[in-house]
């Protein structure tokens, strides 16, 4: 693969949530994200604020992250990165253990959004994350959304505000959503890329095949953009 991307938005460590099943799963999947050029990834489970507590979640992913270094040791695989996948919830900008969630203790936060129409007032909660707890909001696969809504507006508000913006591979492998995942990259309102796999088969990495449409239509600027944002997320070197 040209450009030594990350994923950054999977559901790889075993046993959290409705991702791996176990360890061996966990490094089959890995390994294809070697095979493809990948060089780190974000584990990021999913988190649900009204079944769990932030710090619950976090105890059994640093669980699951211990079996998946049991089965990795001494092999040459992507770096694999803490995270989570948090479903927004009311009043989540007033959460004060919502930094043991954030990517590998930085002040980026991996958010669901719920399906639908988005209100004000939870648009002001995005913004309240970064006012009130230095957080910023990484929207997660933001073409699921898009059919809701216009899809250009939307980008376009949250291009106005403090967060950044996740797509899936399937936004630019797709033939009809092609075309708008590769205008919405070239204006700088996708930042970074994540395969959302939850298994080697039916949901698997694939980050691949997206990047190559990426550099054939846009060059290889647009994935060097991408890793430029995938360091300042990992080097918290966010305004």
């Amino acid at each position: 693969m040209s450009g030594m991307i990350g994923d950054f938005h999977t559901h790889i460590l075993p046993g959290v949530d409705d991702g791996s099943k176990s360890p061996e799963q966990s490094l089959e999947m890995l390994q294809r994200m070697h095979q493809q050029g990948i060089s780190r990834v974000v584990a990021t489970p999913h988190f649900y604020a009204n079944s769990d507590s932030p710090r619950r979640f976090y105890e059994r992913r640093e669980k699951a992250i211990h079996a998946l270094q049991a089965v990795t040791r001494g092999q040459t695989l992507p770096q694999v990165i803490p995270g989570a996948e948090v479903h927004f919830f009311e009043g989540i900008s007033d959460c004060e253990e919502l930094s043991m969630l954030t990517i590998a203790g930085t002040s980026c936060l991996l958010v669901e959004m719920p399906l639908g129409h988005w209100s004000e007032r939870m648009l002001r909660e995005l913004q309240d994350l970064e006012q009130k707890r230095g957080i910023t909001p990484i929207v997660a696969h933001i073409e699921r959304y898009l059919p809701l809504v216009n899809p250009c507006a939307l980008p376009k508000k949250l291009s106005e505000m403090p967060v950044l913006v996740q797509a899936s591979g399937e936004f630019f492998r797709n033939r009809l959503t092609r075309p708008l995942a590769l205008k919405l990259l070239s204006a700088e309102r996708i930042h970074l890329l994540g395969s959302d796999c939850h298994d080697p088969i039916r949901r698997k990495p694939d980050l691949d095949e997206a990047a190559e449409i990426i550099r054939r239509r846009l060059g290889q600027e647009a994935l060097e953009r991408i890793c430029r944002w995938e360091n300042r997320v990992l080097e918290n070197r966010l305004p």
